[in-house]
């Protein structure tokens, strides 16, 4: 399997449909397409006092449907695979996920990936969906959306979360292939769910390449024990990073408020791990308790007072587009196949965002030199 990076669709408006011709030239692994409610900004902090990004934007929660964006990708592009980087099983029942699934795959030629995931609390709570048990949902999900798909005939299905009774789904899959099943998994027990069922996997969050490791290890191990072959699975990775040309451009954009509240997705936990207080308290969980509507300015104020540069940089690679590389090349040797590369630079300020583009190439380019072994 070689390494080949990923690129994303932002599935927020303004959308750029026009960058799919650039996505589809053969550079690209696959187009990742994320699927969300609400962003992980608080409110109190997108505005002109703390970015001029609210200057282009009045909302950091423009989302736009990733699957109907993956449909309009489908036959606007020819080669690139498309894969929803992820669709949570909440607020959408498994039923409709397969026919979903079925009919972009059939629109993309085969080409779509169904990235499915149990879900963040801040897309469903406020949206009044039943959040609880969501690991427990998320795996009666995929056996729905599969006794769909390899059934012919009506099915019936007594599950916990999920009843079927005479349902059926007769759409033929395309060219005999059913779409890959992509999962987004972390913790234990999700890990577990990816080797039964997933074709390939993301952590939510892997802080080092020997963390990446032990888990893809045990996805593997539980594919192996389910009678799976566990080299089929693909390894992906969001590798968040910050990259700057030089040391003062790094300084400049670790001061920006944006780039300090990545903190609010990392766990108080994680984060003394690396021997830092986390800004939010001993008690924050990281992206689990972000609610950007009731996250005060004054909270905010403090959070962003609290953070220090080190901070950031203790959890995510950082440095010069070609130091991120080397640094991503330490997880592919860990097992990682398909990067996204995702430089948190951009998030700086309107000035950087070119800049955090150009960046991001070139630390592809870099990457697949470094990695041209493992090809």
């Amino acid at each position: 399997m070689k390494v080949q990076p990923a690129a994303f669709l932002r599935t927020t408006l303004p959308l750029d449909l026009a960058a799919l011709e650039r996505l589809d030239s053969g550079r690209y692994h696959s187009i990742w397409l994320p699927d969300h409610m609400v962003s992980f900004w608080p409110d109190s902090i997108w505005t002109p006092e703390f970015t001029d990004l609210a200057l282009a934007s009045p909302s950091p929660h423009r989302h736009l449907d990733g699957m109907a964006v993956a449909a309009a990708a489908a036959v606007l592009t020819e080669n690139v695979p498309l894969a929803t980087s992820v669709v949570d099983t909440v607020r959408r029942h498994p039923a409709s996920l397969a026919q979903s699934a079925l009919t972009i795959d059939h629109l993309a030629k085969g080409r779509f990936i169904l990235g499915l995931g149990s879900g963040e609390s801040e897309n469903i709570e406020p949206y009044g969906f039943d959040f609880t048990r969501p690991v427990s949902r998320f795996e009666e999900a995929l056996k729905v959306i599969r006794l769909l798909w390899d059934s012919d005939g009506p099915v019936d299905f007594d599950g916990r979360f999920y009843r079927l009774h005479h349902a059926r789904l007769d759409t033929e899959p395309y060219d005999g292939r059913f779409p890959p099943i992509w999962i987004g998994a972390s913790g234990p027990r999700s890990l577990e769910i990816a080797g039964r069922y997933a074709d390939g996997w993301w952590p939510a969050g892997a802080w080092t390449p020997e963390d990446y490791a032990a888990k893809l290890s045990r996805v593997r191990a539980s594919a192996e024990r389910a009678g799976r072959d566990p080299m089929a699975i693909t390894p992906c990775f969001i590798q968040v990073c910050v990259m700057g040309r030089d040391d003062a451009a790094l300084a400049q954009i670790l001061d920006a408020a944006l780039v300090k509240s990545f903190l609010l997705q990392v766990s108080a936990e994680l984060l003394a791990g690396f021997g830092f207080e986390h800004p939010m308290g001993p008690d924050w969980r990281g992206f689990h308790d972000i609610d950007p509507a009731v996250l005060t300015r004054e909270r905010i104020i403090e959070f962003l007072d609290r953070v220090e540069p080190e901070m950031v940089l203790a959890v995510v690679p950082h440095g010069t587009p070609k130091q991120v590389a080397r640094i991503i090349a330490d997880y592919v040797d860990a097992g990682l196949r398909v990067p996204k590369i995702l430089d948190y630079g951009a998030m700086a300020g309107l000035d950087y965002a070119a800049a955090s583009a150009e960046n991001v190439r070139i630390a592809e380019d870099e990457l697949m030199a470094l990695c041209g072994a493992a090809q």
